[in-house]
């Protein structure tokens, strides 16, 4: 079976790893060009490239994929199936439409709930809890295509709410495991695409920087409900955008938090300019 993988950031190399341990290993990766990172903006190749040059597995990293002119390693060939986890870029219709069994995708929520981009941090943030993971047939539309199987993700009612960079972990190698169980089956016929209810269909929220400055004194911190739905902020925003707060003109981002007593208690932060380090010996 010939399969191509679209994806980029590391919880796309995530998933690769449990298709590998499952013996569907891709043909051909497909991922986003290499990128400045950091203050000194060095060229830094996307966690997939990295993972599929340790497995020498071809690799490809098209500007874009509307010119098919430009995409010989895709088009010059014939393809069974091609996968999407977090990719990066709009895949024209012509493209999913490519393969003998069209284009699948891991989508992070139980569709048709939480369509868009943000999944994972919109639940956390909007404190759904019972959420999972679709594995779905793409179209023309954002997550709108049929489904070929759910599975929920459990998560400890202890542990809620959950850090993003968490979650996003796990839900990445269940994607994987899920697309390891099905994929014979629905290249056999023996499980066939299931239309998503569109009237039961709702969006994610759109995360963005701007959204993750805090407005609290940290000798005054909030109690109650306010404190609970900053907790959902500082746990959803985990990695980035990273919620912070200023205090005397000086940004402190906050990488640890927790409800004591009905009290938000923040524990790790980064002031600016700093290094990470407990937020009491901040603010005494």
């Amino acid at each position: 079976m010939k399969i191509a993988f679209f994806g980029t950031p590391e919880i796309a190399s995530i998933v690769l790893e449990e298709l590998k341990n499952a013996n569907l290993i891709p043909n051909l990766i497909i991922t986003n060009p290499d990128a400045p990172v950091g203050r000194k903006q060095i060229l830094t190749p996307p966690p997939v490239k990295i993972w599929a040059q340790n497995q020498s597995i071809p690799v490809t990293q098209p500007l874009s994929l509307k010119n098919p002119d430009l995409l010989p390693e895709i088009t010059d060939q014939e393809w069974d199936l091609f996968i999407v986890v977090a990719y990066g870029k709009i895949i024209p219709s012509w493209l999913l439409a490519k393969p003998k069994y069209g284009t699948v995708n891991v989508h992070p929520s139980l569709l048709p709930k939480l369509r868009g981009a943000s999944p994972i941090r919109s639940a956390i943030l909007n404190d759904i809890k019972d959420t999972g993971v679709t594995i779905m047939l793409m179209d023309e539309e954002l997550d709108h295509g049929p489904i070929l199987y759910q599975e929920k993700t459990p998560i400890e009612t202890d542990s809620w709410p959950i850090d993003g960079q968490e979650l996003d972990k796990i839900m990445a190698h269940q994607g994987g495991r899920m697309l390891a169980k099905i994929i014979p089956d629905y290249i056999q016929g023996r499980i066939s695409p299931t239309s998503q209810d569109h009237k039961q269909a709702t969006f994610c929220t759109k995360i963005t920087k701007d959204m993750s400055e805090l407005t609290i004194d940290p000798y005054h911190l909030p109690e109650g409900e306010a404190a609970y739905k900053i907790l959902l902020k500082i746990r959803a925003f985990a990695g980035w955008p990273e919620t912070f707060f200023i205090h005397n003109n000086k940004r402190y981002k906050i990488k640890q938090a927790k409800i004591s007593n009905n009290k938000l208690e923040i524990l790790r932060v980064v002031p600016e300019g700093k290094t990470e380090t407990d937020f009491s010996l901040c603010f005494r």
